[in-house]
C-alpha cells in the first residue's frame, strides 16, 4: 500500500507541468522520484520503515 501522504500533481500555483510530479502532503513539498519510490513501497522499500518524513508525521498525530 502506498503512503497516504503521497499525491501526484500536474500543477503548483500558476505553474503547470508536462507530467505528474510526486507531492508529499506531510512535508508540503514536491519530492524526488527516488523518494516517491519509497512512498510507493517499490523495490522492497516500505514507507513506514524507510521514510523519515512519514515516521515524524505519524509520531506527531
Amino acid at each position: 500500500m502506498a503512503c497516504p501522504y503521497l499525491e501526484y500533481r500536474t500543477a503548483a500555483g500558476t505553474q503547470s507541468f508536462d507530467h505528474e510530479r510526486a507531492y508529499c502532503t506531510a512535508a508540503e513539498t514536491f519530492v524526488q522520484p527516488m523518494r516517491a519510490d519509497i512512498c510507493n513501497d517499490r523495490y522492497d522499500l516500505d514507507h513506514g520503515q524507510h521514510c523519515e518524513i512519514f515516521r515524524a508525521h505519524a509520531e506527531d498525530e
